[in-house]
């Protein structure tokens, strides 16, 4: 009898692990670099909470955009704008009714040594440093919005040689981080985590300087059928991750 009873236990729990692993399923996810940080501690909470796996790829939206038109195998766009996600709907590759915005994102000048920023940014207007770093304005969202502020500054001309363009903001960080530029133009989420900002000094600049940075995601026609992708987008508008987002200093 219990010999009959534990094997039939057993039975019911290889059949329950087996229907679990059967509904597991994987995503493909581009992401704009800018949300690096919060995605690598959303990935595991959604992960742990679903079942299912996501495939990360970090970059910026504008190569994003050629690589999706060209076939990549992409399911969701964690996009660094709303404009992207739109074109990709106009284009039938995007589903319209899942996009929404999950961020707004904020803009910062920064360097990794203290006292060489200012709260107020005059530091550009004195121009003494010899590299500025930028993501490229060309496909990074955070880098066309930088050159705005160098715009309304009226500091273009004037900075124009100092320019170090890094292919997106990951790598414009990277170059003030490692000292290969003295100063440069970030996103808040790189310097800020848990209300407290990374060592050097900065200035957060003015909403007013810049457009808007209203970063949407979008479930791609190739993620439509895919059970993975559809609860990624449900647990990005869930508290969990809606706490990790604001942790690193983005608006809701």
């Amino acid at each position: 009898m219990h010999v009959v009873k534990i094997t039939v236990t057993l039975a019911l729990l290889l059949v329950s692990c087996a229907t679990a692993s059967s509904l597991a399923a994987e995503a493909h996810v581009a992401v704009a670099a800018n949300f690096s940080g919060p995605m690598e501690r959303i990935t595991p909470l959604f992960e742990k909470a679903s079942g299912h796996k996501l495939i990360i790829a970090y970059g910026t939206v504008g190569k994003f955009y050629a690589q999706i038109k060209n076939g990549a195998p992409f399911e969701l766009l964690v996009s660094a704008d709303d404009a992207t996600p739109i074109r990709l709907e106009k284009d039938g590759l995007a589903i319209s009714e899942s996009r929404f915005t999950y961020a707004f994102g904020k803009l910062v000048l920064w360097s990794a040594r203290p006292g060489v920023v200012d709260d107020k940014g005059e530091v550009l207007k004195r121009g003494n440093f010899k590299r500025l770093a930028i993501a490229n304005p060309k496909m990074a969202v955070y880098g066309a919005a930088a050159m705005e502020v160098i715009k309304k500054l009226g500091a273009a001309e004037q900075l124009q040689a100092r320019f170090v363009f890094g292919e997106n903001i990951s790598q414009a960080y990277q170059f003030v981080a490692t000292g290969n530029a003295e100063i440069g133009f970030v996103a808040l989420s790189q310097i800020y985590k848990d209300g407290v900002y990374a060592a050097g000094s900065h200035w957060l600049i003015p909403a007013t300087l810049y457009p808007q940075i209203k970063q949407d995601v979008v479930l791609l026609t190739r993620g439509k059928d895919n059970p993975a992708a559809k609860a990624f987008l449900a647990f990005l508008k869930g508290p969990e991750a809606r706490k990790v987002i604001r942790a690193y200093g983005y608006e809701l």
